[in-house]
């Protein structure tokens, strides 16, 4: 009896390693799934965490203003209907390149991917406080001279074309003795502090 309860043992031992040895495929299969769900995860998410998430609310409001058919996507005809609304006209070749510089269909992540990839091939997006910074070091008792402003946008770093400068002071509160409001133009690049608390106190 003896020997047949060591062929027993020999048996149920001989059959353990191949018992153990079925359930670790699954194990790692379980694994690796869940390596390539964190990884998707992950490029998914380095899009978004770029921005602040009071750029990303804000690029999503813009989405939302292009997106003219509220599918979600921006077709051909949203990219024209965005630019009719602002009052400038864009040729097919124009609207074409625009959609073409995404790999797929243009969805709110796939816009932000877009925006990412330009900022990080131009250097980036300076935080307001530089922003701020830089328009302060022009500011004289709470406004800045445009045509000193003029001529360092139009001297330095990436120079602006006389162009430029005029489609940006259009947007700008000049008075009649050519002085830009300094706190406007911040709060109109930026959308500083100050406003954000005026439009929650209203």
């Amino acid at each position: 009896m003896a020997d047949k309860e060591k062929k027993v043992k020999k048996k149920k031992k001989e059959d353990e390693p191949a018992a153990a040895a079925a359930p670790a495929p699954a194990a790692d299969t379980r694994t690796s799934s869940k390596g390539s769900s964190k990884k998707a995860k992950r490029s998914g998410s380095n899009v978004f965490s770029m921005f602040s998430q009071h750029q990303v609310a804000e690029f999503k409001e813009g989405f939302q203003l292009m997106d003219q058919d509220k599918d979600g996507i921006i077709s051909k005809s949203d990219l024209r209907a965005t630019f009719d609304a602002v009052g400038k006209l864009a040729n097919e070749k124009e609207l074409d390149e625009m959609l073409n510089e995404a790999p797929g269909p243009i969805n709110f992540t796939q816009l932000l991917g877009l925006f990412g990839t330009r900022m990080q091939d131009s250097g980036g997006t300076d935080d307001d406080d530089v922003v701020i910074a830089a328009f302060k070091s022009f500011d004289e008792n709470g406004t800045i001279d445009s045509e000193r402003f003029r001529h360092a946008l139009m001297t330095w770093g990436e120079k602006f074309t006389a162009k430029e400068v005029d489609d940006a002071f259009d947007s700008m509160e000049i008075d009649d003795k050519g002085r830009i409001d300094t706190l406007a133009l911040i709060q109109l690049l930026t959308a500083a502090p100050e406003e954000e608390e005026e439009g929650a106190a209203a």
